[in-house]
């Protein structure tokens, strides 16, 4: 793990008040793989983490109940971790009764940090370092290149990480990425207009330049595990990010999904109507991300103020026309909105809640909900989901 200069020792203070909660909702993301022998193993290293990521501190007794694991296993496991630096006992608890005091375990929650970039804003690209709790300690952006330049873009994200890095006070767990395109579960960028990357092995090549794990995944699929894991969302919901494009993440039965091509969500360029429309940064004319993004409707406004409620009621319409094919399929149970709240809170969510619930079967799907996100850095804390469930195997 990388450490900056600046880097110190975790004063008793800092860690007594870092541990005073837990990880956000006791929450976390449903495997559908078996677990075979050989994986045991890791399985138990990522279900004891998992525990204390979600409960907070508690002894290894509490650990071995709450996990169903042999106190034995656990006490191996604890041992390990504290040699890893990612767990450190915390003190004795006070009891009343006879006996030995028990010892509290707790992850490191203020021994390490995240980096998070997120590559979507309209204007610039925007990073931080993270707490393991996700909270944003140090925030840094760089303009973002005017043209879809694919070198200008690499360049401008390893300025921004390298500033990061430099920023950073404590070892480095990894650095996770949400970019607008299609990304493949390795890092590598399939499609991204907006960025003019093809093929581009964002995660590799920004590792290599780092020395650091990095984990890059689709801005809204990033975006989706904030949600889920620090937010109010249900167990089966799409959060559609809206940016300088538009695309979704989505999670099903606990589960994030992603598709055979790794597009699921991919909605930006679906042509929403017959009637044209705006031209899109894919060539095409019509795509829901000419309606809707935010440099759309920020434009359009500006241009003609007396037209906003007509603007933004077409945009919410248009696009509940494109996600209630999506809703009735999966039967989701909300639409979650992150992105400009003075431009879609409002009008634009009443046309799209009255527009799916008129072109969706009525009587089955008339509480779902449309509505905005309450989470600010929304991106940049699902990319702190990404690389705690990447380097530790809890989410």
């Amino acid at each position: 793990m990388s450490v900056s200069d600046e880097q110190r020792p975790a004063s008793s203070s800092e860690y007594v008040d870092a541990n005073t909660h837990a990880f956000g909702p006791g929450r976390h993301l449903r495997s559908r793989s078996k677990v075979l022998p050989e994986h045991a193993r890791g399985h138990n290293r990522a279900l004891v983490l998992q525990t204390l990521y979600h409960a907070g501190a508690m002894s290894r007794a509490d650990l071995s109940r709450e996990t169903g694991l042999t106190r034995v296993t656990i006490s191996d496991l604890v041992a390990e971790f504290i040699a890893d630096g990612i767990v450190i006992e915390m003190g004795v608890r006070e009891t009343a009764g006879p006996g030995k005091p028990p010892i509290l375990i707790d992850i490191d929650r203020v021994g390490h940090q995240i980096l998070g970039l997120d590559l979507s804003g309209p204007h610039a690209f925007i990073g931080a370092v993270l707490s393991l709790d996700g909270d944003v300690l140090e925030r840094r952006e760089v303009p973002r290149p005017e043209s879809a330049d694919g070198d200008a873009a690499y360049a401008a994200t390893l300025e921004l990480a390298r500033s990061l890095v430099a920023a950073s006070t404590r070892p480095l767990l990894g650095v996770g990425i949400g970019t607008p395109g299609v990304v493949r579960p390795d890092g590598i960028v399939l499609s991204s207009p907006n960025l003019g990357w093809t093929s581009f092995p964002l995660e590799a090549k920004l590792g290599a330049d780092l020395d650091l794990p990095v984990l890059a995944r689709n801005d809204a699929n990033a975006a989706v595990l904030a949600e889920y894991t620090f937010g109010e969302a249900k167990a089966d919901f799409m959060l559609i990010k809206i940016g300088r494009g538009v695309g979704a993440g989505l999670i099903t039965g606990s589960q994030p999904l992603l598709g055979s091509r790794f597009a699921a969500g991919e909605i930006g360029h679906v042509t929403v109507g017959t009637d044209g429309g705006p031209r899109c940064a894919c060539g095409k004319d019509g795509c829901l991300e000419a309606w809707l993004s935010e440099t759309r409707l920020s434009e359009a406004v500006a241009a003609d103020p007396s037209a906003r409620d007509e603007i933004l009621r077409d945009a919410g319409t248009r696009m509940a026309i494109a996600i209630a094919p999506i809703v009735a399929a999966l039967d989701l149970s909300e639409v979650v909105l992150s992105g400009p709240a003075d431009l879609l809170d409002g009008i634009l969510i009443d046309a799209a809640v009255e527009t799916l619930h008129a072109r969706t079967l009525e009587g089955v799907f008339e509480d779902a909900l449309i509505r905005l996100t309450v989470q600010d850095d929304i991106v940049l804390r699902g990319a702190a989901v990404m690389v705690l469930s990447g380097q530790l195997g809890v989410s």
